[in-house]
């Protein structure tokens, strides 16, 4: 019983900022890596920014220097900041997780329902 869910989506203008946050909550045991996908109209899911449980991290070449991931191991949230957002940025965001549920040896993918984040004038 794990839930992802992501919030701070929305509209924004060129050049504007927004904060993303996903929370997860159940079973945990340990969490892996935390991973930000989004998916944008008519294209195919890519990953946008992962970290690791070391706080590694990988970037996307079109979101290098204006994105940054990061992650609160008490809270088991993961954020992503957005500045200097483009209207290429557009696209529903989706948080990933590998988790391993107490009482269980094995690690599993999960994923949050996903939030809107719109970039225009």
């Amino acid at each position: 019983q794990v839930q992802l869910v992501e919030s701070g989506g929305g509209l924004v203008q060129p050049g504007g900022s927004l904060r993303l946050s996903c929370v997860a909550s159940g079973s945990i045991f340990r969490i892996n890596h935390m991973d930000w996908y989004r998916q944008a109209p008519g294209k195919q899911r890519e990953l946008v920014a992962a970290i690791t449980s070391r706080g590694s991290t990988n970037y996307a070449d079109s979101v290098k220097g204006r994105f940054t991931i990061s992650r609160d191991n008490v809270k088991n949230t993961v954020y992503l900041q957005m500045n200097t957002l483009k209207p290429e940025d557009t696209a529903v965001y989706y948080c990933n997780a590998e988790i391993q549920l107490r009482n269980l040896r094995v690690s599993s993918d999960y994923w949050g329902q996903g939030t809107q984040v719109t970039v225009s004038s």
